[in-house]
């Protein structure tokens, strides 16, 4: 009878052990998707910030004496993405044409291959090799896209997210931190147009919303 009850407690013990092990994983699943919305947020904040101060502001005088925030969707993490970054050593670099005629000159720094929504996409990064070369931009990549929103819920144009380059062949993407081009806020702003490669056969409901001056 000892030795039943002495079974029973030690069942008893490794089931709350192996129920304990699952909540720990759940835990740290709920803390990791916490630490990448509070990413975005801290994002969006600094965004803010840029938007409603006039020495970094793209806003015209009259949209930003009344500025409070931008319009975002909600953090999804289902938005972020692990993609495979083939890089293009070889690229010759090309100019990319801007919304006011003026070129920018870029190159093909890699591709990028990741899955969204079930889908597997492809998008191209690319690197400015005259920015390249100021402090603080050293590693900085830029990615254009154009999705299936645009036009409707995002600008029409397509939207940027600035990048880092990795140590290795693995790279984030967060369409949380999406954002519009300046010139979708004042026109006197020159604005690399996206490339057709460069398009999303799927919506992509993060980052920032159109804007009220969109269509004007």
């Amino acid at each position: 009878m000892k030795h039943l009850l002495l079974f029973i407690a030690v069942l008893g013990l490794s089931c709350k052990q192996k129920k304990k092990y699952h909540d720990v994983e759940k835990q740290n699943e709920i803390v990791q998707q916490d630490t990448l919305v509070n990413s975005v947020l801290h994002w969006q904040g600094k965004l803010n910030k840029e938007y409603a101060n006039p020495e970094t502001s793209p806003l015209p005088d009259r949209y930003r004496k009344d500025f409070e925030s931008l319009d975002f969707f909600k953090p999804d993490v289902n938005y972020i993405v692990i993609a495979d970054l083939e890089r293009t050593p070889e690229a010759i670099p090309f100019m990319m044409p801007t919304t006011t005629g003026r070129k920018s000159k870029e190159v093909v720094y890699g591709v990028l291959t990741f899955v969204l929504q079930g889908k597997k996409h492809q998008l191209e990064v690319y690197q400015n090799r005259k920015l390249m070369l100021e402090e603080g931009y050293r590693d900085y990549l830029f990615l254009p896209f154009t999705d299936e929103s645009n036009g409707e819920e995002t600008y029409a144009g397509g939207r940027y997210i600035d990048l880092r380059i990795p140590e290795g062949n693995k790279m984030q993407i967060d369409f949380n931190k999406a954002y519009n081009p300046y010139c979708v806020y004042n026109k006197k702003y020159s604005c690399p147009i996206v490339p057709s490669v460069n398009n999303l056969n799927v919506k992509v409901l993060a980052g920032v919303k159109s804007f009220q001056s969109d269509n004007k």
